[in-house]
């Protein structure tokens, strides 16, 4: 098997210390050495070298997209006064013809293009159910599930589902999505808990998006209460009965949603006690802070996830209530909001880069018997080299999470190349 070996200024992964001059070699799709390039090097009999002027980190993880919603970049691109703004601009073009396959494929390629080597990639119409097979990402294909009444759900819910599950190509692995706690019946997402479970796959729920969730949980009111009602799902259960007077994360964790193999999306209007329910049941948030901004929602308390230690992941959400598919652009969002929100400890580079990297994997389940996100021997080969100015590794670490390039130099997923910089071709040493 050849040995490819991956040379660059800095080498940097989450948890480790950082590297310079360092390497890594790759071997039939995984990491073989991690180290200096002159203790790489010598262990392998005439390895392929390629040289790169940046920092070689770990790839990415997209913890919370929409890639089919690539073509609908216009919705993304205004500014709204809210949820319900936010909605009425999408629904405008959601239902007019497109080609969601190529839609989702270009989205996709934005991925690549920006580093990311794994998605939570949410599939809401079949034809964008291939895209991340086809690109080679790696991480979740999670099937949307929405509207069902708890009757409709008994007339054959979960063999429809079944069936949409198993369409989905793999790999990447295949999970669930059940919508939002708004657009599901309390019984179906109960259902929906426990067929995961019985099927071996994860969940991934967009939850405490909107302020409106709140009353729709506790009372059945408000502006999204009154859109599902109109929209003929008044005999949703929370709809029907008045609420049951609780919040959405424990509403959530009272029908078995949350748990290890659930991670949720947003997470935005919580309190202490609803994320100290999330540590205790293992659950990961996927922050999305600039598709928060765009519908004009508030910002996420990260400051308040890190200080208490939840789990948290990042997510560009789609280019429909986004500027662009750079997860470094919400990596920098998170530090500008943290520090806006007093968090003042020297750990919060490393955190948020552990967040975009290790902590996405772990969202996904990716490291559980395989890793992802960190540059480990045995890992799974993916990497990504970015363009950096600053020579100390400090300062480079700082300088990717405060203002992160929105393009890779290289993106390799698995050990194969999927995005490389023309601008950027490395040089290949004739004396190794």
């Amino acid at each position: 098997m050849s040995v490819v070996v991956h040379r660059a200024r800095l080498v940097l992964s989450p948890g480790a210390p950082t590297l310079a001059d360092g390497a890594v070699a790759v071997r039939d799709g995984r990491l073989a050495a991690v180290g200096g390039f002159d203790e790489v090097v010598r262990e392998f009999d005439a390895p392929e070298v390629h040289e790169w002027d940046g920092a070689l980190t770990p790839g990415l993880v997209n913890a919370h997209t929409h890639l089919q919603y690539t073509d609908m970049a216009a919705v993304g691109r205004a500014s709204h006064e809210g949820f319900e703004s936010w909605m009425s601009a999408f629904m405008e073009l959601y239902p007019l013809p497109r080609d969601w396959s190529a839609s989702a494929a270009a989205g996709a390629a934005l991925c690549l293009r920006s580093g990311t080597t794994a998605v939570a990639e949410i599939v809401t119409d079949a034809e964008a159910g291939s895209a991340v097979h086809a690109a080679g990402l790696h991480g979740v294909a999670f099937w949307e599930v929405l509207g069902w009444t708890e009757s409709a759900w008994r007339r054959g819910g979960p063999d429809t589902v079944r069936a949409q599950l198993s369409a989905l190509p793999t790999p990447p692995a295949v999970g669930i999505s059940p919508h939002a706690i708004y657009s599901l019946d309390t019984e179906v997402i109960r259902d929906l808990s426990r067929l995961a479970a019985k099927w071996g796959v994860r969940q991934h729920i967009h939850a405490a998006e909107s302020a409106w969730e709140d009353a729709y949980v506790r009372t059945g009111t408000g502006d999204l209460a009154e859109r599902w009602r109109a929209n003929g799902r008044g005999e949703f259960a929370l709809l029907r009965d008045g609420g049951i007077d609780t919040g959405v994360i424990p509403y959530l964790d009272s029908l078995g949603a949350l748990g290890p193999t659930t991670h949720l999306a947003h997470g935005i209007y919580v309190d202490a006690d609803d994320r100290r329910l999330l540590r205790e049941r293992g659950v990961s948030v996927a922050l999305c802070p600039r598709s928060n901004a765009v519908i004009g929602l508030d910002p996420p308390p990260i400051a308040a996830y890190l200080r208490e230690g939840n789990a948290i992941a990042v997510g560009t959400d789609s280019l429909s209530s986004s500027p662009s598919l750079s997860l470094w652009d919400d990596v920098a969002a998170l530090h500008r909001l943290a520090h806006a929100q007093g968090y003042r400890d020297a750990d919060l580079h490393a955190r948020l880069f552990h967040a975009a990297t290790a902590g996405g994997a772990h969202a996904l389940g990716l490291d559980a018997a395989d890793p992802t996100g960190v540059l480990e021997i045995g890992a799974r080969a993916d990497i990504a080299v970015f363009p950096v100015s600053s020579a100390a590794p400090e300062d480079a670490l700082a300088e990717l999470v405060e203002n992160g390039p929105a393009e890779a130099s290289l993106t390799v997923v698995g050990g194969e190349v999927r995005w490389r910089t023309p601008a950027r071709e490395e040089r290949t040493p004739a004396n190794v």
